[in-house]
């Protein structure tokens, strides 16, 4: 029994021919009118059944002459696989924020009656060409690896090892369920394909900015962490008026810091990101409750915006840096850099120059300085330094601060290392 046109017939039997339907065969996305029938025969068909699939997904179906030969489902790569992460030698920070440009394989069904040797590989050759521009349509981004898990009990993978898919190892049998994870014993085998070249340096090198468009994400803050996070934004003073306040400074800020964090570039988003908080996170970030009800409410984006140009940048600065060195500590790399930023002016008009710390693995500036029109980045290394503790760290810096006095200040006050090459 076969299906055209998202219609149940048998009317065109699978030809004997094998190497005709190899060749004729395509493969396409479903559109929305044949989705419930391919969730339909998925569910039906297919060893694990199907409820759904996680976060980014699409729906690919395989056809000869109408014919529905194969069903495939691509969904969000899985948020931890240790074999495939050593591979990709990313640290924690970049994995989640590359972590869109892989795809998992959740699901690949051949069809009832369809029994065509290479077909399945040929399936699999065929949507791998075209699955980062169709997910570059749908979701705004490419896919750069392709991933997939196979029950070594039930099946060997032979399909995807033909169509040059790579074996990493075996998973450790865990399963998640609502970010709880149990461990149920049954490994699954790990195969990856490469979409594009250069992919394991682009995903592993913190300097490469990736295809990504900005997103915001939502941030599990516990009870400590949001004590912590206000305890450090206590420094930072209030210049409004007492008489009109509505929101209290700690809740702008929190949310504002959180917000950021998550992928927030304005105002507006800022506030969206505070509007889709739950009320147990709002909360725990101090937010009033709205006049008359039992509910938190987040502050607005005229009350955020108001607010947050009223501050000392470098009050704000210095909190937040000083609060994430207490979260993350201090890496063994720090990296010292200079850049001009687009769009921001001084008060007489010349463009900002700020020196940053960077910290290496975990992808996060530690502080950072104006660097004055008057003077250059080396007379500003000791005033971005001092509150960094460095002690046993590496620095590297660009060939620009090969200076006598700087390096006997990283290595005498300072207590780093140099090494051999700068990064210049």
């Amino acid at each position: 029994m076969g299906y055209e046109g998202g219609m149940e017939h048998d009317a065109h039997p699978v030809p004997s021919d094998v190497r005709e339907v190899v060749k004729g065969v395509e493969v396409r996305p479903v559109n929305a009118a044949e989705q419930p029938l391919w969730d339909r025969l998925m569910q039906q068909h297919h060893y694990l059944g199907f409820q759904g699939m996680i976060g980014e997904s699409l729906r690919y179906v395989a056809l000869y002459q109408d014919r529905w030969l194969a069903l495939l489902g691509w969904s969000s790569a899985a948020l931890k696989c240790g074999v495939r992460d050593q591979w990709i030698g990313w640290t924690q920070a970049l994995k989640l924020q590359r972590l869109p440009l892989l795809a998992n394989n959740c699901r690949f069904l051949i069809l009832p009656g369809v029994r065509v040797p290479h077909l399945a590989s040929r399936i699999l050759a065929l949507n791998l060409k075209r699955l980062s521009h169709d997910w570059h349509l749908s979701h705004g981004h490419p896919i750069w690896i392709a991933e997939t898990f196979v029950d070594p009990e039930l099946y060997r993978g032979t399909c995807y090892r033909a169509a040059g898919w790579a074996f990493l190892g075996h998973t450790r049998g865990f399963a998640k369920n609502h970010d709880i994870y149990t461990h149920h014993g049954r490994i699954k085998s790990v195969l990856v394909r490469p979409l594009r070249q250069d992919f394991l340096r682009k995903l592993s090198d913190p300097g490469f900015p990736p295809p990504l468009k900005p997103r915001l994400f939502n941030m599990k803050l516990s009870e400590n962490d949001a004590y912590l996070l206000q305890k450090a934004l206590l420094t930072i003073p209030d210049s409004r008026m007492p008489r009109g306040i509505r929101h209290h400074r700690l809740a702008i800020l929190s949310i504002a810091v959180c917000a950021i964090i998550c992928g927030a570039k304005s105002f507006d988003a800022i506030a969206q990101w505070g509007k889709a908080c739950t009320q147990k996170m709002l909360k725990r970030l101090g937010c009033r409750k709205k006049p008359g009800t039992d509910f938190y409410e987040a502050p607005s984006e005229p009350a955020i915006r108001r607010f947050l140009q009223s501050l000392d940048g470098r009050a704000v600065d210095s909190a937040i840096t000083g609060w994430l060195e207490s979260i993350i500590g201090v890496g063994v790399a720090i990296a010292v850099d200079g850049k001009t930023l687009k769009g921001a002016r001084t008060p007489d008009g010349r463009q900002m120059h700020l020196l940053a710390a960077f910290l290496h693995q975990e992808a996060a500036v530690v502080a950072q300085a104006l660097v004055p029109s008057t003077t250059n980045e080396i007379k500003v290394v000791k005033q971005l330094l001092d509150p960094v503790p460095m002690e046993g760290s590496v620095a590297t810096l660009d060939a620009l601060h090969t200076q006598q006095q700087t390096a006997r200040y990283l290595v005498e006050e300072k207590k780093s290392r140099l090494p051999v090459h700068g990064q210049g």
